[in-house]
């Protein structure tokens, strides 16, 4: 059976996006297992930042008619428009028409899910500086008239541990717009998937001012012919160790790689070495480059 799919599974450490707000307080986005609460990072979040990061939406056209969509036409597609590439929703305006284009996403992503339970870890803000060149400017008093200078306390739950995603692309459908019958060349079918895998490398986030280094601390995949998360249920952490069971080193074995970063982020960092001999991550995404340049024969 041809491989038609590339699948990575990452670990990296990365803080969780915000839910809703309580009045002033900020809350991780959450979801429960288990019993226990875990925090998370959603996949539109992650999948936005790799998308933004590897240039992807830098062609990006957006119309509002009725609603604020991707810009799509004839003229306008998956084939020559790379920000397209993570799909689309597209209704024509009623003088158009009014009938609805949609175009899957070329890849797909879990949610970055934390390893270990949550453990509740509240910030303390305020805008006390503001406030205080506020009051200086009008003659006022901070203590006295904090509704008039606008002074706000406020807290927000901190999460930044390590957390588990996937992303599976389906090479096949890559540059190809069937609502058109357009497609892209392989040149450019293979520039958007290199494109995807740097945004993976090199991911950072920004998170309430903060930039957050999410690159992969371990990745593990390849080329594959199955469209699935293939390691998705077999990479588990424990006590911040790599869990290396008999079905994770059988999946390896069946033609992935295994890519780590050196520098102590998990207490089992010689075992892991013994027994998945990991290259270093810019190697693995090189050799991974190359196989998908040889996929397409670029």
């Amino acid at each position: 059976m041809s491989k038609r799919a590339l699948t990575l599974t990452v670990v990296a450490h990365m803080t969780s996006n915000y839910g809703e707000s309580l009045g002033n307080i900020g809350s991780v986005q959450k979801l429960h297992r288990d019993g226990k609460t875990y925090s998370m990072r959603t996949r539109e979040s992650i999948k936005q930042a790799v998308m933004e990061q590897s240039g992807m939406y830098k062609d990006l056209k957006v119309k509002v008619d009725g609603a604020t969509q991707k810009e799509v036409n004839e003229n306008l597609t998956v084939a020559n428009c790379k920000a397209l590439e993570g799909g689309y929703m597209n209704t024509a305006s009623k003088a158009d028409g009014g009938f609805t284009r949609v175009r899957n996403s070329s890849f797909y992503m879990t949610d970055a899910i934390a390893v270990e339970p949550m453990t509740n870890d509240y910030r303390f803000h305020n805008n006390l500086f503001l406030a205080s060149k506020y009051a200086k400017d009008n003659d006022l008093n901070v203590q006295k008239d904090a509704g008039k200078v606008g002074l706000m306390p406020y807290q927000y739950e901190y999460d930044k541990g390590m957390k588990v995603y996937s992303i599976t692309i389906d090479l096949e459908k890559i540059g190809k717009d069937v609502n058109f019958d357009t497609e892209a060349s392989s040149e450019e079918k293979f520039k958007r998937v290199e494109m995807l895998l740097d945004g993976v490398e090199n991911l950072s986030l920004i998170v309430r001012g903060n930039l957050d280094n999410a690159e992969p601390l371990f990745i593990v995949g390849g080329l594959s012919n199955r469209m699935t998360h293939y390691f998705e249920n077999v990479v588990r952490i424990r006590e911040n160790k790599l869990q290396i069971t008999d079905d994770f080193k059988e999946r390896i074995n069946s033609g992935y790689k295994v890519g780590m970063l050196n520098g102590e982020n998990f207490d089992n960092e010689t075992e892991i070495k013994e027994k998945l001999m990991p290259i270093s991550v810019i190697k693995f995404f090189n050799e991974l480059k190359a196989e998908v340049k040889e996929y397409y024969g670029v």
